[in-house]
């Protein structure tokens, strides 16, 4: 975490009740100034700009009239569940998963995951031996997280149990209690690179024991690694074997591995991948049977067209970097500058991903929220990033700063920061 305690000023929370009243004025000033502004921007979802998607617009009339694989098949038919083998061996290295057990399907990682659980609630899944949804579900949520992710949960029932979020991974400890305590967990949320929102990357010891950690043969980590290849530096960090380590650890099929090119290519039609041990590739091809007679293979084949190896999928990569990387110095920018000299906040700096974690004063995020709402700045609602929307301290707030255009950007992080400090000099003006 980067601290906001970096200017000499006197922070907030230190200022006497008359000069907290003063400041909070002038804050009330500057917010009157915004809403009058007419401004109407968003920072709600991380969703590419038009410029990163401009990057694969050749798939607009990709694959030139070619229709067939390596291997001569015609991808117009029906047919190649398992996707198209090519592209496959593309994504296969930096998700570390061989491409035999690596699966191209259709464009959202999202619906393999929401499919994935549906099935092991009805069916159960390999080494189980009832469905899950014979009886009471839990999953851990590590926090902050994935608002989609607790969705799904929360969809189908599935209680969300929130653990802590370190920068190297999950509390670690807090996850082994509850699993040696409570069998109705079977799942926990994982986004190991990057992860949403904070940008924390899973170190190798900590993977080292969600894999090894008592529990029943029927638990599964959904290890979504939608970032794995999004860098905004050059300090990246070494894609890690999870399944390797499963079985290693004599427990081979506890990761299912998830990724898609959504924030690659096009996230409208894109293409998602699933992977894991041979027990649970084959129990997913065995669902997918009767859901589907194979993907859209020609949609692979423009992606295997456009990105051609692993290092073509590279080469684009960086290309989006050249894209996003100003756009996530502007945030620090702007934080460091408006909410710094005010010991107002911190914030994570990632160097990969799509989002940034911000944590105001407790008992501030939410109203923080609806004055920048209230003044045409749409942010992402404060306690999305924990399960059924309840922060505990009403302190973090998710910036995704990747669609705007860099000016607008500018714009609604002043904006944002102006409508913070308001925010905690109320706060803290009410606790006096």
């Amino acid at each position: 975490m980067t601290s906001a305690a970096t200017s000499p000023a006197v922070p907030l929370a230190d200022l006497d009740t008359e000069a907290l009243r003063t400041a909070r004025d002038g804050f009330r000033a500057a917010y009157a100034e915004l809403q009058a502004a007419g401004l109407k921007l968003d920072l709600t979802r991380g969703k590419p700009s038009s410029d990163q998607l401009d990057l694969s617009n050749d798939l607009l009339h990709l694959p030139d009239g070619e229709y067939r694989d390596a291997a001569g098949t015609d991808l117009r038919n029906y047919g190649g569940a398992l996707g198209l083998p090519e592209l496959r061996a593309i994504f296969a290295d930096a998700l570390r998963v061989p491409p035999a057990q690596l699966l191209a399907l259709g464009n959202a990682s999202l619906t393999i995951m929401h499919d994935t659980i549906v099935q092991a609630l009805l069916h159960g899944v390999p080494g189980g031996n009832r469905p899950w949804g014979s009886g009471p579900i839990s999953f851990i949520a590590p926090v902050p997280g994935y608002d989609r992710h607790f969705s799904i949960a929360e969809r189908y029932g599935i209680r969300l149990i929130p653990v802590p979020l370190t920068d190297e991974g999950p509390d670690v400890e807090a996850v082994a209690a509850l699993l040696a305590t409570d069998d109705s967990i079977k799942g926990m949320w994982c986004v190991p690179v990057y992860s949403n929102p904070s940008g924390a990357v899973y170190s190798e010891e900590v993977v080292r024991a969600l894999v090894s950690l008592p529990a029943a043969a029927d638990f599964r980590l959904f290890w979504d690694n939608a970032y794995a290849v999004h860098h905004l530096s050059d300090d990246r960090p070494q894609p890690i074997d999870v399944l390797t380590l499963a079985a290693e650890a004599g427990n081979p099929d506890r990761p299912l591995v998830f990724a898609s090119t959504s924030k690659v290519t096009f996230p409208g039609a894109g293409v998602a991948f699933v992977g894991g041990s041979p027990a649970n590739v084959d129990w997913i091809v065995r669902n997918m049977a009767v859901q589907s007679i194979g993907p859209d293979k020609l949609n692979q084949l423009r992606h295997m067209r456009l990105l051609r190896d692993q290092a073509g999928l590279a080469a684009h990569m960086e290309r989006h970097r050249a894209i996003l990387e100003p756009k996530f110095a502007a945030v620090s920018e702007a934080l460091t500058r408006r909410l710094a000299p005010y010991g107002a906040g911190v914030w994570t700096d990632p160097k990969g991903g799509y989002f940034v974690s911000l944590d105001v004063l407790d008992g501030s995020a939410k109203r923080a929220v609806q004055l920048a709402a209230e003044a045409g700045i749409a942010v992402t609602p404060a306690g999305a990033t924990f399960p059924y929307g309840d922060d505990p301290r009403d302190a973090n707030i998710r910036i995704a700063p990747t669609f705007p255009p860099l000016d607008e950007l500018r714009t609604a992080l002043d904006g944002l920061c102006t409508a913070i400090l308001l925010a905690e000099a109320e706060t803290l003006l009410a606790a006096r």
